[in-house]
């Protein structure tokens, strides 16, 4: 049952009901197995498609569009700017930001030259920048497809004061174990159902010779959302929305238990490719190549992130998904199977015409259907036609986001503060990287936490 959207931000908007998560984790065991794409017509949706919004002559404007994706979903996203491009005459400018994208903005402002628009990962981040005023509200066009195409809760994310800022233009479902299928089938093991099978299984694959799982532990938005899905499982929606609000401290018993349920996994070297310490010098992109970058003898037998895995799968490796590599929904702990989701929502810094028409086309069916015929991506678009999704699980994936309407868990450590759930080096990420390496130091973990919470939440 959806709880009813309230607060001044974004930061608390997120406190909506379960159900919709797990109409997606229910989905997801059929529906991830095709994430990248095989063997489909390249641009047959967009040949077809008749725009549905129109854009101003922006002939000769330079816009400059800042966000953290590389490799493939960059790409993917370049393919929605070219046609915007294209229909308008401006050039858009690409800017990676890099994992910090407050520290990012927050240099350029600083410095007086911001960019047009910047897609903001973290909840927490649009509620600060629109606070300090450095977010240009959206104009009535932007502000028209936002409201035709998307959901109230989806529109609300990105609101502040109740004024709309923002635009979501990409979300993903973090609760997905990746899993080599020879390596699992070698070991005789298969998808868990809940987390004492999977770390029982762990061991059962570390010792037929493949580590069990590969941990993306240099980024750590990686061990945050390994935290937010036990948590969710163990403690329940009610608890992880006042954890999220920081409404209990992080020395709550409750978030003691998910740590040592965690330490489980994080505790045993052997389960974890190269160790703690290997786990800690490895980047997200890395750990999924250490599963699915050499098929005949991988360096891991499952990874653990969201959907865009299966981008990272069919950019950088000869994996195929639903053959060589396949996925299922994170194993539940003491409650249900988690599902946590997130996205990026696009904002303003710079007001403009080119920047408003920028959000305008980001917030269109337009937009949404060239990224999504690309593969690896799900739009909160509820008016997107679901042909536009290159096959039928990934139909019924979105159908399932849209069906959920506005029941849905986001990220944790996304409607934080940057400074603690979204920064390099400190808050939670360095908390959760210095458990990595002391996974048994429950109670020193909880107060670091806690302290960087207290200091960042007081701001």
């Amino acid at each position: 049952m959806p709880t009813s959207l309230r607060g001044k931000g974004a930061g608390r908007l997120a406190s909506v009901g379960l159900r919709g998560a797990l109409v997606l984790a229910a989905v997801a065991a059929l529906a991830v197995t095709a994430v990248g794409r095989e063997e489909t017509d390249e641009g047959s949706w967009a040949k077809e498609h008749r725009p549905t919004v129109r854009l101003p002559s922006l002939k000769g404007e330079k816009l400059q569009v800042a966000a953290v994706w590389t490799g493939p979903e960059e790409a993917n996203f370049r393919r929605v700017l070219a046609e915007f491009e294209r229909r308008t005459g401006a050039t858009v400018e690409f800017v990676p930001t890099g994992d910090n994208v407050a520290t990012y903005i927050g240099s350029k402002i600083e410095g007086g030259k911001p960019p047009d628009v910047v897609m903001v990962p973290q909840v927490g981040v649009v509620e600060q920048f629109a606070a300090k005023g450095w977010l240009e509200p959206l104009g009535p066009e932007a502000r028209q497809q936002l409201e035709r195409n998307f959901s109230p809760g989806w529109q609300d994310l990105a609101t502040y004061e109740g004024t709309r800022y923002g635009v979501y233009y990409k979300v993903a479902n973090k609760s997905l174990i990746w899993y080599n299928t020879a390596a699992y089938r070698d070991a005789g093991v298969g998808e868990a159902k809940t987390w004492q099978q999977f770390v029982d299984d762990a061991r059962t694959l570390t010792d037929s010779g493949v580590p069990a799982v590969s941990v993306g532990g240099a980024d750590g938005w990686v061990l945050t959302d390994w935290f937010e899905n036990i948590y969710l499982s163990q403690a329940g929606p009610d608890l992880y929305d006042k954890l999220a609000a920081h409404e209990i401290p992080w020395t709550h018993p409750s978030v003691g238990r998910a740590l040592k349920t965690l330490g489980e996994l994080f505790g045993e070297r052997r389960l974890l490719a190269g160790g703690q310490r290997g786990a800690l010098q490895t980047e997200f992109p890395a750990s999924v190549t250490k599963a699915f970058g050499d098929l005949a003898s991988p360096q891991a037998a499952s990874v653990f992130e969201a959907d865009f895995v299966g981008v990272n799968i069919a950019g950088d490796t000869n994996a195929r998904i639903g053959k060589e590599a396949k996925a299922y929904p994170f194993p539940a702990v003491d409650g249900e199977s988690p599902v946590v989701t997130a996205g990026d929502a696009a904002v303003v810094l710079r007001q403009g015409e080119g920047a408003q028409a920028l959000l305008t086309f980001l917030a269109s069916t337009d937009a949404a259907g060239i990224a999504a015929e690309a593969g690896g991506f799900l739009s909160p678009n509820r008016q997107l036609d679901l042909a536009a999704y290159p096959d039928a699980v990934q139909r019924r994936i979105a159908r399932a986001l849209v069906s959920a309407g506005d029941d849905f868990r986001f990220d944790m450590s996304d409607q934080a503060p940057a400074a603690f759930g979204g920064t390099k080096g400190q808050g939670e990420w360095k908390a959760l990287q210095d458990f990595l390496l002391e996974p048994h130091d429950v109670e020193g973990a909880q107060q670091n936490l806690e302290a960087a919470a207290a200091k960042a939440y007081e701001k």
